[in-house]
């Protein structure tokens, strides 16, 4: 793990810090992924996600058809041709995630100490007493004292829109726990998860092949993000399966958002062409002192065998405000310092009420890390870790970029 003495140059000193920033053309190094959804979609607002430094976009299909994201697509592409900046295209897939379906989509209010029962039952009602979630053997996984969280937020500080449950106890189908904190839950489509529970389903679902298939074959996509990724075999299922599409040559980036992923990380690693850090559901998993040492730990492995690592769930408070809190902002430029190659922003574009303002901010943040990186010890250190003899291609690539440091 590296040490903080070679986080940032030494003549970043105090007068970098009181002078103002001045305006770049040039965007950050480090890549920012923006989500599109319903405040996101329109051509205009694309346009402006572009020149705000948005480098890839990404659709999430946990929620929503394929129509639905085709249309945004085709915006995506004019809003390209219009501004004559390029963008990559992201599919993350659904995985293994357990939702409640939320038919009318009027809100519904939860107290703290209450009761509320969680089912597999489907004919039952949805409301603040019972919630149906499409998932047989629900009341098997779980026993007394486990955790279920319910919401859009999952458990981000954000209490009023995510639910923390506590199991009591099963009956049959049934799931019984106790509301630890009050909310209102708004919206379609509420996801469901159990700490440290592992579901007994597929990481690439039917509903994902589907989904590849189709709509991830017709637009050639850049990058699918393996959700719930736990070992490295869920990797290799995926390439097999892009390579039956003729999409050998769609990279493959592994989310690890679980213990269990955690556990197989290095294996992962060897198997994926890079990683996603997804912090929000491994920050349910983990205990929150802990969620800062595997993500050192995940990128430093990463830096060291030379493939990208994204960092998701950064700044969640821009989802309803205008500026990040100064936590998440020095959030985002630790990540950068600590060797992140990008930022996903997620509910914060996707129907945040500032889109562009969120990519603005993160990118100005990652331009100013980078400018006091200091790239020369960063250098030294991944050197040493390469395999002697190097190729031509990265004696290469090494001497270059020794060259750049040394100018």
């Amino acid at each position: 793990m590296q040490g903080g003495q070679m986080i940032v140059e030494e003549n970043a000193k105090l007068s970098s810090v009181l002078t103002p920033s001045k305006p770049s053309y040039i965007q950050s190094l480090t890549k920012i992924v923006g989500t599109l959804g319903p405040n996101s979609r329109s051509v205009e607002v694309i346009e402006a996600c572009l020149k705000a430094g948005m480098s890839v976009a990404r659709f999430d299909f946990s929620w929503l058809d394929e129509d639905y994201h085709q249309e945004t697509l085709e915006n995506l592409r004019m809003a390209m041709k219009n501004t004559k900046k390029l963008c990559a295209i992201m599919l993350d897939t659904t995985g293994p995630e357990l939702q409640v379906c939320n038919k009318t989509g009027n809100p519904i209010e939860f107290k703290a100490d209450s009761h509320v029962t969680v089912t597999s039952d489907l004919s039952k009602e949805l409301c603040a007493d019972v919630l149906p979630v499409d998932y047989a053997e629900l009341a098997k996984m779980v026993q007394k004292g486990d955790t279920v969280y319910l919401g859009q937020h999952l458990f981000t500080g954000h209490e009023t829109t995510s639910v923390w449950l506590e199991v009591l106890e099963t009956k049959g189908q049934d799931v019984v726990c106790l509301v630890k904190n009050s909310a209102t839950l708004a919206g379609s489509m509420f996801t469901v998860y159990m700490s440290n529970v592992l579901i007994n389903l597929p990481t690439l679902t039917e509903h994902d092949k589907q989904v590849i298939s189709k709509w991830g074959s017709r637009n050639n996509v850049d990058f699918i993000s393996l959700s719930y990724t736990c070992h490295a075999e869920d990797v290799k299922e995926l390439r097999d399966f892009l390579k039956k599409q003729n999409l050998s040559q769609t990279q493959i980036y592994a989310k690890v958002e679980t213990v269990e992923g955690l556990k197989h990380f290095d294996e992962i690693l060897q198997e994926a062409d890079g990683i996603i850090f997804g912090r929000g559901n491994l920050g349910i998993d983990l205990p929150p002192e802990k969620v800062f040492l595997f993500q050192k730990y995940a990128m430093n492995k990463c830096n060291i065998v030379g493939k990208p690592v994204v960092i998701t769930r950064v700044v969640d408070s821009m989802t309803g405000n205008l500026r990040p809190t100064r936590a998440e902002a020095t959030d985002v430029a630790n990540a950068v310092l600590d060797g992140a190659d990008g930022i996903m922003l997620g509910a914060e574009t996707l129907r945040g009420l500032y889109p562009v303002e969120s990519i603005k901010i993160v990118g100005k943040i990652c331009a100013e890390a980078e400018n006091v990186y200091n790239h020369t010890l960063h250098y030294k250190r991944i050197i040493r870790h390469v395999e002697e003899p190097m190729s031509h291609a990265e004696s290469v690539a090494s001497s270059a970029v020794l060259n750049f440091l040394i100018n």
